[in-house]
């Protein structure tokens, strides 16, 4: 089906597949061949250049409501701050640096700052104690942390365990007598300011950002990241957030999680656009209340996120003016129709999924502005990636609809270089010349990738492959179900039967004939095959803090088996 993209930054999908040039998109970004290539400068320095150092760059609200806003000028400003802090403290290029911080400007600062001086940039979930900590920095031997008197604590009681690191920076400390051993107070807004900082001349192949992924899948690996990564992650903002000069963006993700760096520092910045960060988490009438009072345009968000907001309903949502918003998008788990269909008629405006991972460090299948959106679907392949689903041998399916291993064939700018330390692994994730993603999917006549689950999530009952994501996206379909998640359980007949995790909508009990509906309801959606066999009602269902349901949890604690790393659990 040809789309018409009319009036977007993108335009015609077709002929952006057939003109697409890495070189033309790194001479837009007003980089030379041979020329350095620092992710903190393009996104500070470069801009000012452009007559934008007074544009406001940051609008910031802290959980009590408190609202700051920062230029280009002042990120500049202060991002050469602890470039310069971190240098006199005798950091050097190529060393890693953590951010264990809420979602505070600082987080912003130091994380452009440890990009200028040529040092990897290490983000860490606040959400993280101290054994989660402890695994990952010192995994990667990081020797400075930057973090906050309430993280501090958490921070000390791993720090026996991390001899390289050797500096804390503790940053809007109230009361330095409580600081600890080493830790030095900082704060970059009393500091002198740092007009001219000699930014590190990094290269495409310099690395910039570890980010290690959630552990759905066991323990966490660190993805190594580059500054040529600043290619992919400038035109697909441009493109699939279609982000205008005016607008004011909003990326829920939090910055310990990829997509809130990628898509919440990287992306928007390159393009000199105004972002909205705030440090509250999930509240419906705050998010609301802001994209209200800062008429947020673009939003992009998380399937959960959007299926909590579906559980409020729709009153809330009259009780706010959000006529500013015009294109919205999500990451995270696959986006099921009903949260497509249900943001339509809510908002007026269908949220557009995106597909990538850690791994790929930038959106790869999406749907696009312009382009017709087909509930369910992932969407179609960024233009300059190729993208297949190859069978058992590793080779591309060419029969529509038929599902098969989502793959993808590199190199590509944003594609991680290694996990760090375990050569193994990583190169056990290319096969035949593929980068294989470990998601399954399938192609349609038309060109739309289909998620069809994680590969090692198929259920295969009687020989028949049931995939979850099928299971889940019906069960939303029913009244009274808010979450689902789908597994295999062991079945002495059929191998594997499905069994259900569901989380009820308010008003709901659960109760003997509502397990009843809720089978029935998924059978005649699907077939009897994919009903569930069994269904286990829980308050909320374990996901991790950027929104992945963690089926491996779902599935140790159905077999009795160890949980393993559950670090990046929302409430750990």
């Amino acid at each position: 089906m040809n789309s018409t993209n009319e009036g977007t930054n993108i335009g015609p999908y077709e002929e952006r597949v057939k003109d697409f040039s890495w070189d033309a998109v790194s001479r837009e970004l007003g980089h030379e061949d041979g020329a350095p290539l620092n992710i903190g400068w393009y996104c500070t320095d470069r801009i000012c250049k452009q007559g934008l150092g007074g544009k406001t760059a940051l609008i910031w609200e802290s959980t009590q409501g408190e609202e700051r806003k920062y230029t280009f000028d002042q990120m500049r400003l202060y991002s050469n701050a602890y470039a310069k802090l971190l240098q006199e403290l005798g950091v050097k290029d190529g060393e890693r640096v953590a951010i264990y911080l809420d979602r505070v400007p600082s987080l912003y600062f130091s994380l452009l700052g440890i990009l200028k001086l040529g040092a990897i940039a290490v983000p860490m979930f606040s959400a993280f104690g101290e054994e989660a900590l402890q695994v990952r920095l010192a995994n990667c031997d990081a020797v400075a942390c930057i973090t906050s008197p309430r993280l501090a604590r958490k921070l000390r009681k791993a720090r026996p365990g991390l001899p390289a690191l050797k500096r804390v920076i503790v940053v809007d400390v109230d009361d330095e007598s409580k600081l600890k051993g080493d830790e030095m107070a900082y704060s970059v807004e009393d500091a002198p300011p740092v007009d001219d900082f000699p930014v590190f001349p990094a290269t495409e192949e310099t690395p910039s950002l570890l980010h290690y992924t959630s552990g759905t899948t066991g323990q966490p690996k660190g993805a190594l990241h580059v500054h040529g990564s600043i290619l992919s992650q400038y035109i697909t903002t441009k493109w699939v957030m279609d982000l205008k000069p005016d607008d004011v963006y909003w990326c829920t993700a939090d910055p310990g999680w990829v997509t809130g760096i990628s898509y919440g520092v990287i992306g928007p910045w390159s393009l000199g656009a105004t972002q909205l960060v705030l440090e509250v988490g999930f509240i419906p009438a705050r998010w609301y209340s802001a994209i209200e009072k800062h008429r947020v345009s673009v939003w992009y968000s998380a399937p959960t996120a959007i299926r909590l907001l579906m559980r409020e309903g729709e009153e809330i949502v009259k009780q706010y003016d959000l006529s500013s918003l015009r294109h919205l998008c999500s990451v995270g788990e696959p986006l099921n129709p009903e949260a497509v269909i249900w943001s339509e008629k809510v908002y007026g405006l269908p949220f557009h999924d995106t597909w990538w991972q850690t791994e790929t460090g930038a959106i790869m299948i999406t749907n696009y502005p312009g382009m017709e959106v087909r509930p369910g679907s992932m969407g179609k392949p960024f233009p300059g990636t190729a993208a297949a689903v190859l069978d058992d041998r590793f080779e591309p399916i060419t029969e529509p609809n038929k599902p098969g291993k989502l793959a993808l064939k590199p190199p590509w700018a944003s594609m991680f270089r290694e996990y760090w330390g375990n050569r193994t692994i990583y190169e056990s994730k290319f096969k035949n010349g593929w980068y294989i993603t470990g998601d399954r999917a399938r192609i349609d006549e038309d060109g739309y990738y289909w998620f069809e689950g994680r590969d090692d999530d198929v259920i295969n009952t009687g020989g028949h492959l049931v995939a979850p994501f099928e299971v889940e996206s019906a069960l939303l379909e029913h009244e009274a179900v808010a979450e689902s998640a789908a597994i295999g359980t062991p079945d002495k007949v059929n191998m594997e039967v499905v069994k259900a995790y569901v989380a009820l909508k308010s008003g709901f009990e659960p109760t003997k004939d509502l397990e009843l509906s809720i089978m029935n309801f998924v059978r005649k959606r699907l077939s009897p095959l994919a009903m569930p066999q069994y269904i286990e009602f829980m308050d909320k269902l374990p996901k991790t803090r950027s929104g992945k349901i963690m089926r491996r949890v779902l599935r140790a604690m159905d077999r009795g088996e160890p949980i393993g790393d559950i670090s990046t659990l929302e409430d750990e």
